[in-house]
């Protein structure tokens, strides 16, 4: 559009300063010849409203002074029992009621008790041993085995003295419930 209007090159880079700056362009003609820009002047009411050249920004005093930085104040929420929640759906699922019943909340209860009563020490080293060996496994698949056998192997040697401890006091405690059950000190009542 520059080469239709034969433009110098000083008027070319005139108009590209303004581009570059993002500025609106100047309302006013030049002349083919002439170095300076000679202004147009149009009816006021032909004149299209310009725009500023950035927008405007508001000081942060009165970004403050308005709602935008307060924050709302925590108002905590009632919690849900989730276990409650779920019989609750479970029996609407399964009868179509929405009662709970109260001995099946005790007998949840009681369940749950029994649950986490006394968790089988030595199972759970059992368990812990084969962890190990599987995670040794891995390691030695994925060319780390010699980084990590001793580790390893000194915790699975420490799992099963601990086996080994637990297994003497069990065999105590049936050794003395054998000899209470059946004393062995007359061998006439035989």
């Amino acid at each position: 559009m520059m080469e239709e209007l034969q433009m110098t090159h000083s008027q070319k880079r005139y108009l590209m300063d303004y581009v570059k700056r993002g500025d609106a362009l100047p309302l006013q003609r030049f002349p083919p010849c002439s170095k300076q820009p000679v202004p147009v002047s149009y009816p006021a009411a032909c004149q299209p409203c310009r725009l500023p050249a950035r927008p405007l920004l508001r000081p942060a005093k009165a970004c403050q002074a308005g709602d935008a930085y307060t924050r709302e104040k925590f108002k905590p929420q009632p919690t849900r029992d989730l276990e409650k929640e779920k019989r609750r759906l479970q029996n609407i699922l399964a009868s179509g009621k929405e009662e709970v019943e109260d001995e099946v909340q005790q007998v949840f209860v009681q369940k749950k008790k029994e649950e986490m009563a006394e968790p089988d020490r030595f199972e759970e080293l059992m368990n812990e041993i084969q962890e190990r060996r599987e995670f040794l496994a891995e390691m030695k698949a994925l060319g780390q085995g010699k980084k990590y056998q001793r580790i390893v192997l000194t915790e699975i040697s420490q799992k099963l003295h601990e086996m080994e401890i637990i297994d003497k006091k069990r065999s105590e405690e049936m050794r003395n419930i054998m000899t209470k059950a059946f004393p062995v000190g007359n061998k006439s009542n035989l």
